[in-house]
């Protein structure tokens, strides 16, 4: 019986080697191979207005980057592991990564910057995007043709 600190799958863990994918994407990691699992996200709709609550653990708020493009919300966050000078103890392992990870999401091409409020309070960023109707496209008129 394995002390809890090592979790379920500590011989798992040291000999799953990487692959040639995974070793090519490493800079971008954040939290090793569960870190498509770490931005998780709710979404409440309302009826003038989307609530939008993203888990972001560990993040500051200047670590956290928000960019409007073509209809795409774009939530980024990259932080570097603080490294104390002066740990004691040998280090049995390690489950923090430095790194970056982001998540987009179509809100729609009429939503502005300006529009979206965004508040970060206890690791969770909240969002509030308002419903904006799509333009609607000019019905289909038929062109007569002379001649």
């Amino acid at each position: 019986m394995l002390p809890s600190i090592f979790g379920e799958n500590l011989f798992d863990d040291l000999f799953d080697f990487p692959t040639l994918r995974e070793l090519r994407n490493i800079d971008r990691k954040l939290y090793g191979r569960n870190a498509s699992n770490e931005m998780k996200t709710d979404v409440k709709e309302h009826e003038d207005h989307y609530e939008v609550d993203i888990d972001l653990p560990g993040f500051k708020k200047d670590e956290i980057q928000l960019s409007l493009e073509s209809g795409y919300l774009t939530v980024s966050a990259a932080k570097g592991v603080e490294k104390d000078e002066e740990k004691k103890g040998k280090l049995i392992r390690q489950e923090r990564y430095a790194g970056s990870l982001q998540r987009s999401f179509y809100v729609g091409e009429n939503v502005e910057e300006t529009d979206i409020s965004a508040k970060f309070e206890n690791g969770v960023l909240s969002l509030q995007i308002p419903k904006k109707p799509e333009k609607k496209l000019p019905e289909k008129k038929t062109i007569l043709i002379e001649g």
